[in-house]
């Protein structure tokens, strides 16, 4: 091989790698995928690496330990979802019921696909038992976060007993996501959407 052709072929490497995405984003999105889909006990970091197309010892320079790897998995996933809540309130600032309303129409959308395997964050919370596990304090913040807002919807919506419609709606989200694991899309999962309606529009016509 001529000098010249070693040139190109380094050059044409360098662009495609330049391309790849880095071994911790690999890591990362590898890591996001396998706990979601398989849980989060079930898949070792050997496995992570393998997946990901590097090694054990990269994967432990960019994340400490795979506790705090499932942690960042969970900030992403609530960053995310309240990007994306947010959103959706944006579009209606001043009616909490249609938000509520928009909120279910993309649980029901979720539940739905075939592909979903419910709450990362409660099925991370059924998996990760010990109370000082990295996870934990991501997973109740978001729970809490999620309840708090319903709170305040509700509440907004002139509800007699604010705290508990929110407390039921939080309830069909929760029972929502877990039916589908063991009934399925064809299951109570499907009627979600309506359910939260009929709970708003009975404790509505309380007040």
């Amino acid at each position: 091989m001529t000098r010249s052709a070693k040139i190109n072929g380094q050059s044409h490497l360098r662009k495609r790698d330049a391309k790849r995405p880095s071994a911790r984003k690999r890591i990362f999105d590898t890591a996001s995928e396998l706990f979601y889909l398989k849980g989060i006990r079930a898949v070792g970091v050997e496995t992570i690496a393998a997946e990901a197309d590097t090694t054990k010892m990269s994967l432990y320079r960019n994340f400490p330990s795979k506790d705090e790897l499932v942690a960042e998995w969970l900030r992403d996933h609530d960053a995310n979802f309240w990007q994306t809540w947010d959103a959706m309130a944006n579009r209606y600032p001043k009616d909490p019921r249609k938000q509520i309303k928009a909120a279910f129409a993309l649980l029901a959308k979720h539940v739905a696909d075939p592909k979903a395997r419910g709450c990362p964050m409660a099925n991370a919370a059924v998996e990760l038992t010990e109370k000082d596990h990295p996870a934990r304090k991501v997973i109740e913040a978001h729970k809490a976060k999620l309840r708090a807002r319903l709170v305040q919807m509700c509440t907004q919506m002139g509800a007699p007993e604010p705290g508990l419609l929110a407390d039921q709606l939080f309830l069909l989200m929760e029972g929502a996501q877990v039916t589908t694991q063991t009934l399925g899309v064809r299951g109570p999962a499907r009627n979600v959407a309506r359910a939260a309606k009929m709970l708003i529009d009975t404790n509505l016509r309380l007040s």
